[in-house]
């Protein structure tokens, strides 16, 4: 990763980790899920509001966890308003092959999100990045059972 990259990265991390946009548990949400990462700790719930049409109208998150994943978490959410159901499942795989390393080939734009592709550079910390991911995904199938990294 280049030096411009990791800057960038930690700024990103940082920024979104002290100020979480979205973070809370919003009123009239009809989706809701909880994640959880046993190797850190990680405890989050996603809470969205999804309209007839399929268009997630609000998404927001709370709950406690690490640096890489309270930045996940709240980019993730600033990404996801607006979009279709399908939308936000493409992305979910787009994200996830970025993150995995994997071809990810047909994906979306992933935009801002990508800059969270340098937490490849620390295995350890990928679930951190995955875990929001994996509990809107959750909460889009309307699961009842909370989901982990593991």
């Amino acid at each position: 990763m280049s030096d411009d990259l990791r800057d960038l990265y930690q700024e990103v991390i940082f920024d979104h980790n002290r100020n979480p946009r979205n973070f809370g548990k919003p009123e009239g949400f009809n989706r809701k899920a909880e994640g959880f990462n046993p190797l850190c700790g990680d405890r989050l719930t996603v809470y969205m509001q999804v309209d007839e049409d399929g268009v997630i109208r609000d998404v927001h998150f709370d709950g406690k966890g690490c640096a890489i994943s309270t930045a996940s978490a709240s980019l993730m959410t600033e990404t996801l308003r607006g979009k279709t159901v399908a939308e936000a499942e493409a992305l979910f795989k787009g994200f996830h092959d970025l993150i995995m390393d994997e071809s990810g080939a047909g994906a979306p734009d992933l935009g801002k999100l990508r800059v969270l592709e340098g937490v490849k550079a620390y295995p350890s910390r990928v679930k951190c990045a995955t875990l929001a991911w994996h509990t809107v995904h959750a909460a889009l199938d309307e699961q009842d059972e909370p989901v982990t990294t593991e």
